[in-house]
């Protein structure tokens, strides 16, 4: 049997008396693309935030590759070949936007993958043109609009040579066309697209997302969580007519 990519298993975390995250257990592939939805304070930040070692579990494991990664340092887990981009967004702001994605670059594991990796602005520019804002690489990351700071984000994840990337809303603040490109986008690096060029495949990929229009186009596969529990689990079509996914986004949407 193979093993799974990613395997997570009875998760559980509190905070004082809440349960963001209850028993929760999944597994995906490598050649995977994983939606991940809820209402808001379903826990889904949460769980990348664990997957991350950002916050430590209560109990529960999570395997990478085979290998458990709980309890690893948050650039141990990002050198284990894993990257995320959050919705609160943290640039070097009186940095030029080259600067933010070449401090990515630094990290031990891109600097293992190849002779090319080593020219470090060459690197963070093809980056930054994957994400569409190479054309502003000298500007300072203050000057970056909303849907130009998520790019960046999604440069400095990408520059780091993840074989898993998690997106925390990687719409949100973008406009339908800006959304459109940044989907595609999304779909090419994980085919192994012009940035994955040193690969046979891009990486697999977790993805949080409200825009369910846009996330249904590209994913394989969809989580639903609720109050920090799994509800559904399947493909786009079967999960969106799933009767406790239709429950629990009708009490949210009729507020």
């Amino acid at each position: 049997m193979t093993q799974p990519f990613l395997e997570v298993e009875k998760l559980r975390k509190r905070f004082g008396g809440l349960t963001a995250i209850h028993n929760v257990s999944f597994s995906m592939r490598r050649d995977e693309i994983l939606g991940l939805i809820g209402p808001n304070g379903a826990g889904k930040s949460t769980l990348l935030r664990l997957i991350t070692s950002i916050l430590k579990p209560d109990s529960g494991y999570i395997h990478f590759k085979g290998k458990d990664i709980v309890g690893l340092k948050t650039w141990d887990i990002v050198n284990q070949g894993i990257a995320c981009t959050f919705q609160n967004m943290r640039p070097f702001r009186r940095l030029p936007i080259i600067a933010n994605v070449m401090v990515s670059c630094l990290c031990p594991r891109a600097m293992k993958r190849g002779e090319w990796v080593k020219k470090i602005e060459a690197k963070a520019m093809d980056a930054l043109e994957f994400a569409g804002i190479s054309d502003m690489a000298l500007e300072k990351a203050s000057t970056l609009s909303q849907g130009d700071l998520k790019r960046l984000e999604v440069a400095r994840a990408i520059a780091t040579e993840p074989e898993l990337l998690l997106l925390d809303e990687p719409f949100g603040g973008l406009s339908p066309a800006e959304t459109d490109l940044m989907a595609k986008s999304v779909k090419r690096l994980h085919k192994g697209g012009r940035f994955g060029r040193l690969h046979s495949e891009g990486p697999a990929m977790i993805i949080v997302e409200h825009k369910l229009q846009q996330l249904m186009k590209i994913v394989d596969r969809i989580i639903v969580l609720n109050f920090g529990t799994i509800i559904a689990d399947g493909k786009p079509q079967e999960v969106v007519t799933h009767p406790k996914v239709i429950e629990a986004y009708l009490g949210e949407e009729e507020t």
